[in-house]
């Protein structure tokens, strides 16, 4: 019963977060998950955007160069317990997978459920679940693209 009511304060407090940085005004739960979600649609189209603007600043210095490493695209989203982790890479390494699944578990994720693909491009779709310490998603996204880069440089 005592767990019980931890993970109910634990949950309150955590929606508690949610709510002050979305600056979401919602009471009921429900309510301060779609703001989150709008929330966080809106910081994807910024980035999007960004990521256009600096896209087109360099596009004539990148296809210049002859060396040029596409960096792959590296998306997490936080499920209930754990995280979907989506990686797409147009060239395919060999031991990109080994190095992401080292890194998954140096941060203590198991692997519940994989699809990859390594014929022409990487494709890889994890479901990774949490382990005792709490992660958030950016720090399952930067180990990742730190794993692929570790393995580029090698």
């Amino acid at each position: 019963m005592a767990s019980r009511g931890r993970k109910k304060t634990a949950l309150q407090h955590k929606l508690h977060q949610l709510r002050s940085v979305t600056n979401s005004s919602a009471v009921n739960k429900a309510s301060i998950i779609v703001d989150a979600y709008k929330y966080i649609e809106d910081l994807k189209q910024k980035v999007e955007g960004l990521n256009a603007e600096l896209g087109s600043t360099t596009t004539t210095e990148s296809s210049s160069s002859q060396n040029h490493h596409e960096l792959p695209m590296v998306r997490v989203e936080t499920l209930e317990r754990g995280f979907l982790i989506n990686v797409f890479s147009e060239r395919n390494c060999p031991g990109m997978l080994v190095s992401i699944l080292e890194a998954f578990e140096e941060l203590g994720l198991d692997v519940l459920d994989a699809r990859v693909s390594c014929e022409d491009a990487f494709q890889l779709q994890a479901v990774g679940g949490e382990s005792e310490e709490s992660i958030d998603a950016q720090v399952v996204k930067q180990a990742v693209l730190q794993a692929i880069k570790n393995m580029d440089d090698q």
